[in-house]
Parts: C-alpha cells; sequence; structure tokens
C-alpha cells in the first residue's frame, strides 16, 4: 500500500460482489464528484471513456444501452468465457439499463431520468437526438441545468458534420499519421484508440468546465465536441509553425526535429531502450557516458536544431555505444550519469515493473463474472478525496429495474415497457 505520508491517500481497493446480476455496490468513500449523475448514451471509446473517468472519481454513471444492440466495446478485443474484456475497463463504476430511445416508452424514461441529471454523454450523428425528441429544446426544458456533452468525429455542424466519425479519421485528418512512421515508409496509425482517448480526457474537462459555469449562471449547456480536434492540439504548434514560417514538420520515424540524440537503440541483449535528450545539459551527459565528449564543444551542440541536424553522428555514437551493453547495464550506467533513458516495455513488463507498482497504476478488481480482474487504476491521486475502482464493467442491462424504480416506475409499468420493447 502506498505511503499516505509520501504521495496522498492511498487508492481504496474495490468492493467485492460476486452475482454479476446483483445491485451494484455502494461506494464506501465519496469522491470529489460524488452527486454527479451521468448518463453515458454513447458507444465505443471517446464518450464512454469520458463517462468511466468522470465515474472514477465519484460520479453516479448510468450505462444506458439499446435492448438488442449492446456498447460494441463489448464485443471489441479478446474474450474470456465468451465476455468482453475491454468492456470490463471501459463500464467500470457504471450502473447498466437498455433504453430504446426510438422509441416513445424509451424516450419518455429518458426524459425523466435527465430531469434529475447533471451530464448526458452521447455521440450520435448530429440530428439523431432530435429525430426522436430529445434535442437539447427538449432536455433543457425538462432540466435547465442539465449539461450535454456531445461527442462526434467531425463536430455539430459544417461540411463533414454528418459523416461517420472515428478515432482512425482524426489519427489521419489531424496530421498525426503523416507525421509518424519512417521517412520513406507510408504515414503510420496508432494500434490502438488514441484520438479517442485524447477526446475523451478533453470531454471530461470539457464537462468540469461547464458544471463550473453552471455555477455562476444557474443553466447547463451542450458542449459540442469534435474527435479531429483534442488530437490537433496535442500535435503542438504545427498550425502556428505553418502560419508564420510555411513549413510542414517531414516524417522523421523516433527522431526529433528539434533534438538530438532522441531515438529507439537496440542493446546487447536484444532488448530496446528509449534516449530523449530534450535539454543541452542532458545531452551531454549522454555523450560524456558513450565518450564523445569532444562534441559538446561544437557550436551546433548548443541548441536542439543544431544537435538534430547532426542527428546521424550523434545516433551512431549512442547506438553503438548502447549495443555493446546488455539492456540492465545501459539502464544503469544512464541513470547513474543522470541520463534520461527508458527501457521499452510491451505490457507483460508493464505489469511487473516496480514503479507502477509502487504508484498502483494496476489494480486488482472484484468481479461477479470473472472473478477478480486486474487493470488501469484512476488516472491520478488526490490526498483528500481519491478516486477508486468499485466494480468492474457490468451485465447488459444488469441495473434496469433498479434504475427505473428509482424513477417511481412500478413493476407493472416496467413490464409494460419491456413488452412493448421500450427496454
Amino acid at each position: 500500500m502506498t505511503d499516505p505520508s509520501l504521495s496522498g491517500a492511498p487508492r481504496p481497493a474495490a468492493d467485492e460482489h460476486t452475482d454479476p446480476g446483483s445491485p451494484a455496490p455502494e461506494s464506501p468513500v465519496p469522491g470529489p464528484l460524488a452527486g454527479l449523475r451521468v448518463l453515458d448514451l454513447a458507444t465505443l471509446f471517446a464518450g464512454p471513456l469520458a463517462a468511466t473517468l468522470l465515474g472514477d472519481f465519484g460520479a453516479e454513471v448510468i450505462k444506458v444501452e439499446h435492448p438488442h444492440r449492446p456498447d460494441p466495446s463489448r464485443g471489441h478485443g479478446p474474450a474470456k468465457d465468451g465476455i468482453g474484456l475491454w468492456w470490463k475497463l471501459l463500464g467500470r463504476n457504471k450502473r447498466t439499463m437498455t433504453l430504446d430511445l426510438s422509441h416513445p416508452g424509451g424516450r419518455d424514461v429518458l426524459l425523466r431520468l435527465a430531469a434529475g441529471t447533471d451530464v448526458i454523454v452521447e455521440n450520435f450523428r448530429p440530428g439523431t437526438l432530435e429525430r426522436w425528441g430529445l434535442g437539447w429544446d427538449e432536455l433543457s426544458a425538462v432540466n435547465p441545468r442539465l449539461v450535454l456533452a456531445r461527442v462526434t468525429g467531425f463536430g455539430q455542424f459544417g461540411p463533414y458534420a454528418r459523416r461517420p466519425g472515428f478515432g482512425t479519421l482524426a489519427e489521419a485528418m489531424s496530421g498525426f499519421a503523416a507525421l509518424t512512421g519512417e521517412p520513406d515508409g507510408p504515414p503510420t496509425l496508432p494500434p490502438f484508440g488514441l484520438a479517442d482517448a485524447i477526446a475523451a480526457l478533453t470531454t471530461s474537462y470539457a464537462v468540469l468546465a461547464a458544471l463550473r459555469g453552471r455555477e455562476t449562471t444557474g443553466r447547463g449547456q451542450v458542449i459540442d465536441l469534435a474527435l479531429i480536434e483534442p488530437i490537433l492540439t496535442a500535435l503542438g504548434p504545427q498550425p502556428l509553425w505553418y502560419d508564420q514560417l510555411g513549413h510542414v514538420q517531414p516524417r522523421t520515424g523516433n527522431r526529433s526535429p528539434n533534438v538530438a540524440p532522441r531515438n529507439t537503440y537496440r542493446t546487447a541483449d536484444g532488448s530496446w531502450v528509449a534516449v530523449s535528450t530534450s535539454t543541452e545539459s542532458v545531452a551531454g551527459r549522454v555523450m560524456r557516458l558513450v565518450g564523445r565528449p569532444e562534441v559538446i564543444d561544437e557550436p551546433w551542440f548548443a541548441t536542439g536544431a543544431g544537435r538534430a541536424r547532426h542527428a546521424d553522428e550523434l545516433d551512431a555514437a549512442v547506438g553503438g555505444w548502447i549495443a555493446r551493453h546488455d539492456r540492465a547495464e545501459v539502464l544503469a550506467a544512464f541513470e547513474k550519469a543522470e541520463a534520461a533513458v527508458a527501457p521499452i516495455y510491451d505490457i507483460r513488463e508493464v505489469m511487473a515493473d516496480p514503479q507502477y507498482a509502487a504508484l498502483e497504476s494496476i489494480t486488482e478488481v472484484p468481479d461477479g463474472e470473472l472473478g477478480t480482474v486486474r487493470m488501469q487504476n484512476v488516472l491520478f491521486r488526490l490526498s483528500e478525496t481519491p478516486g477508486a475502482i468499485h466494480w468492474a464493467g457490468r451485465p447488459h442491462g444488469a441495473d434496469t429495474d433498479e434504475v427505473l424504480a428509482g424513477l417511481g416506475l412500478t413493476d407493472a409499468e416496467i413490464d409494460g415497457l419491456r413488452t412493448a420493447g421500450a427496454l
């Protein structure tokens, strides 16, 4: 367990429950977002992950899925005993219910839920909620304090607004893919949901900003977030460089156009390490370590751009030295020299690393379907009101009756909605 005196309060362990269909357990430690209710109407990754991040810090999150078409993330990636593992991460800390929003009964239930909700997260194509009679006019009429986060590929307006949008398209259109890959190779896409993850972090930030604004105005508002925008911001000053200089950054592989040496290097035992030298002082330590101290006195060495122009020479020196030593020797020598290096891990090494263990970055979560699962912990540590994972993703519709009963619906009314196809 992490020492609270060193790094803030430890992250509480998850609550255990064994029946996957049982009511979701109560959170024993209120997080800083306790008291907020979030409806997650979104599918796949950016919107649902934003709701997950809010739930990690105490918001009550209700995942609303179609009765016959669950969130596709339940079927993405590897599964164990027919149970999708990605959903266990994405659905953590959420109660799950089914509702057909296109059905009149489903629409009415959603409006009743919205009346007591702080945030709705959705990622339908623009106009879809409006077509169902669930647009901003209808939602804000039942709850003027509601925050509606709309996450789409291209935003709510503009020539591309109604196109299907996915993270891959954002990675392509933002300029990310054009920058990624070897100089003589094709543009490269990430093998994971990079744009979606960046958009999820941004959406959770936008929600908190909108909620803070509500404290001043007393009114909710609409958040219009396009996947193509957060990743564009993450790419740094590309627009500025082009605007002021006409500069278009080329693909440089693992090298940086701004500093050197910066690359991945293979060690004598066949492992790989990454070296970064963002400052002249660190670059100097690296060159002394690898036996090339004379280059430090070269005029070009004083700036990152100058070192980048001599990347071939610097890479040859650093790569040659690293190639003669095992990874453990490389890491020890760099640490002693106070030079920046890291081993290149796959997930097996991440799970075994002592620094991740000290931070409790991977945590055990009891699960009613799979027993105990290990997954990423909450994103950061708060010393007074820490976040926590109380349960992993629950079965499709597990909490429908409980949520509807909380709205005051009787068993007969719930049965009637189910028979009519609204649930």
